[in-house]
């Protein structure tokens, strides 16, 4: 006798209503294999179906991107170590594009290009998901570029404006100051409401790790995001960090917010793609970039505009970084990005080695859009200061020859060294609309000149405070940007003449 039949039918009257209920279901799942494996980048055989750009998943629970179709075999990019992995080993479909996270929860976070927080935090609660690779907004879609960007760097401001909606090349050698004015920029939106991104590629981890303090110690971290592929992750991360930063970024634009993003820097993101070209068997071209290497900075920086009300009417402001060497600002791919930016800001070796920080060579500088982004009291006082100071820089270099120099003459040198010597300007030491129109104003006016050029920081500081402190009538319209008229400008000249002789006659107390 089976010792089942001794248990009464009752006990076994549920379980056989429970299986009544379950409806079998058959999961298919789409496997493929490691072909062979090397440093990024894997070759699999095996799948029918798949799409370009999808995720796939190695056993080992890494990612990988779709990225080179072929009838024979199939080229992924490895989202991470390829240590572990061997030909032979199985990976599957996702069904899904490559997507990030979006939404407010990302900010003071610092996540690597999936999304995935590095920072030891908890879980992003994310709104959703967007594809990393997005096309960029039609034309019909955009506004012109008309609202300044206010980066609190006088020699940017002044000469270079910036607006929001630009994109605006930082452009120079290593270790010029590139990183810092980028930084800057984010540190100066403290109090206009703009969201900021720092997008760090193939960067080592104690610079990264400095730029976060810094945000941090400024309280600018709670509204920046940080995207972190550093220098020893995968050149597939690194790749695809930038278009990860822009589609967060985008998110908030359509909202309506205004976002300033930094890519530092695309030199390095340029490398990481030849990596990868070069590993999947792509033909090179010049300098062993591969021919489409124009393409996909051009799709990146694209995505950068100015939006129209009807489409949420936020704004996206790029601000890519690029190194060069040894000055060389015609190699190939700064001139690809010179092409497809709203202008650069160039930092010069020669300036920084002599002290002259930050290192903006003006002459060598440009912003396409120009005056049409900077506010109407800055045109009115820093109009002609571009070409004013080239004509002094080139002045002063004739002038090294001669031994006698007429009044004229030594009136222009004496200007350009008190301009010269305003545009110098300390890391994060930023200025406001109205110190910076008092500042700039007092120097093109000549109320530097009896100054020397090495006490002009002590002048700087006394109109500071002059504006700050006892203009509290004239500040809200220099704030404003609005054209002074006539005699609110003799005034504010007036004023910081009076200020500067007390200050001379302290000294000489």
């Amino acid at each position: 006798m089976n010792a089942l039949d001794s248990f009464p039918d009752d006990v076994f009257a549920p379980l056989g209503k429970a299986f009544a209920r379950v409806t079998p279901e058959i999961d298919a799942v789409e496997t493929a294999r490691i072909l062979s494996v090397g440093n990024g980048v894997a070759q699999v055989v095996g799948f029918t179906d798949l799409h370009s750009e999808e995720l796939v998943r190695f056993s080992n629970g890494v990612m990988g991107l779709a990225w080179s179709l072929k009838p024979n075999k199939i080229g992924i990019v490895v989202l991470g170590s390829t240590n572990g992995l061997k030909p032979g080993d199985r990976l599957r479909r996702t069904g899904r594009i490559a997507e990030v996270p979006i939404g407010a929860a990302l900010l003071g976070r610092i996540v690597d290009a999936l999304g995935r927080p590095i920072d030891g935090g908890d879980k992003i609660d994310a709104d959703g998901h967007l594809p990393v690779e997005r096309p960029a907004p039609p034309i019909m879609h955009r506004d012109p570029v008309e609202v300044p960007l206010q980066t609190g760097i006088k020699a940017i401001d002044a000469a270079i404006p910036v607006g929001r909606g630009q994109r605006e090349l930082i452009v120079g050698d290593r270790q010029t100051g590139k990183t810092a004015i980028a930084v800057d920029a984010i540190l100066n939106q403290k109090d206009t409401g703009v969201i900021s991104i720092y997008c760090a590629i193939g960067q080592r981890a104690s610079a990264v790790a400095r730029v976060v303090e810094n945000l941090r110690d400024a309280d600018a971290l709670k509204r920046t995001v940080v995207i972190a592929a550093g220098g020893d992750d995968a050149p597939g991360l690194q790749f695809m960090a930038p278009y990860a930063a822009t589609t967060m970024a985008e998110h908030f634009m359509a909202e309506g917010r205004d976002v300033l993003i930094v890519y530092d820097d695309l030199t390095r993101h340029a490398r990481a793609y030849r990596e990868l070209s070069l590993l999947l068997r792509r033909p090179p071209g010049r300098e062993a970039y591969p021919g489409d290497i124009f393409y996909i900075h051009s799709r990146l920086l694209e995505r950068a505009t100015h939006l129209r009300e009807e489409h949420g009417g936020g704004s996206l402001t790029a601000l890519p970084v690029i190194e060069t060497q040894a000055q060389n600002i015609s190699a190939f791919i700064p001139t690809n990005l010179i092409s497809i930016t709203d202008g650069q800001i160039y930092l010069s070796p020669d300036l920084f080695e002599k002290g002259h920080l930050p290192a903006i060579d003006i002459g060598a500088s440009v912003s396409r859009v120009g005056g049409k982004a900077q506010l109407p009291t800055f045109r009115a006082v820093a109009g002609n200061l571009r070409l004013s100071y080239s004509q002094f820089e080139e002045l002063e270099s004739f002038a090294r020859f001669g031994t006698q120099l007429d009044d004229e003459t030594r009136r222009k040198l004496t200007r350009g060294q008190r301009v010269r010597a305003v545009l110098t300007q300390k890391e994060h030491d930023h200025f406001t609309v109205p110190e910076q129109i008092a500042v700039l104003l007092a120097a093109t006016e000549g109320l530097l000149d009896h100054i020397d050029p090495g006490d002009v920081a002590k002048a700087e500081a006394k109109l500071r405070r002059l504006v700050r402190d006892d203009l509290p009538d004239l500040t809200p319209d220099l704030a404003a940007g609005e054209p002074l008229s006539d005699q609110a400008r003799q005034s504010l000249i007036d004023a910081m003449t009076r200020a500067l002789e007390k200050e001379e006659g302290d000294g000489d107390a």
